[in-house]
């Protein structure tokens, strides 16, 4: 049945929605909002992501290092949040140098067909991302039950998706499996994203020590932002991608997927699991 009402939550990423039951009974359902969120770089807009509206900044700090936009959160001067009546903007001041690159980035695709891939305007771009990855080399090494502590953790952590049933999980976790930070979207790409710009906001600096665990398949995407702060070992929850397996051994990354109960797949650098 189609909700007939609309209660207005103190939580800014859902509502409370009234339905009609088979039973032709009232029956309150929270679901989960998706909110168009402009990016705009001082002054010119740059892309519009479609995500929950919480932990903004962190949003925004985790998607401008993930894509490249910044080299590191030095080089973003402030964020604004302007809500407006069709979604929100966040206006994002850069540095020049920042700045001047993403110019070039958009000045080189004018005139290019779209390729489709994440907001991409061409399959050198995507090329030009990888390679400017560096490969990963770090030596540390997890053990399994770390590992599946930290999946263990991890629902503790998804009161959003306790209450929809809408939205990813990420997290970050110590070497130890407990779980350092935690964020969530309707989106799996932002949930990456917010978690990311959630610990460089506050200089978290043992990344070679920790993995990320994602409550989604493990997209190449997913691989890319992952290598962009170097973190040696990406769990998750569902399958892989076979370009997301060739990048991660590639860039030196270990990845594991289908991490459900007791059991797990290595698909690249094993040697870190024991």
């Amino acid at each position: 049945m189609k909700p007939h009402n609309i209660i207005h939550s103190d939580e800014p990423v859902f509502n409370c929605v009234i339905n009609k039951t088979d039973l032709n009974e009232d029956s309150i359902e929270c679901v989960a909002e998706e909110t168009p969120i402009a990016m705009v770089y001082n002054g010119i807009s740059h892309v519009v992501m479609m995500a929950s509206p919480d932990s903004l900044k962190d949003f925004a700090i985790g998607f401008s290092i993930t894509e490249n936009i910044v080299n590191c959160i030095e080089d973003i001067y402030s964020i604004e949040i302007k809500k407006t009546d069709i979604g929100i903007e966040l206006d994002i001041d850069i540095s020049t140098e920042a700045f001047n690159k993403l110019k070039d980035k958009r000045r080189n695709l004018i005139g290019r067909t779209g390729c489709g891939l994440c907001g991409s305007e061409s399959l050198d771009q995507i090329l030009k991302q990888h390679n400017s990855l560096k490969k990963n080399k770090e030596n540390i090494i997890f053990s399994r039950d770390c590992v599946l502590k930290g999946l263990d953790k991890l629902s503790e952590f998804q009161n959003f998706q306790k209450k929809t049933g809408a939205t990813h999980g990420a997290a970050l976790c110590n070497e130890s499996g407990d779980v350092l930070f935690a964020k969530e979207d309707v989106g799996r790409h932002n949930a990456l994203d917010k978690l990311i710009g959630n610990f460089c906001s506050v200089k978290f600096s043992n990344i070679s020590s920790s993995f990320i665990i994602i409550s989604s398949r493990a997209s190449y995407e997913m691989i890319q932002k992952s290598a962009a702060i170097k973190v040696p070992l990406v769990v998750a929850i569902s399958a892989p991608t076979a370009l997301a397996i060739r990048l991660a051994d590639k860039l030196g990354i270990t990845l594991i997927g289908f991490a459900r109960g007791r059991n797990f797949n290595i698909y690249t650098h094993k040697e870190r699991i024991k």
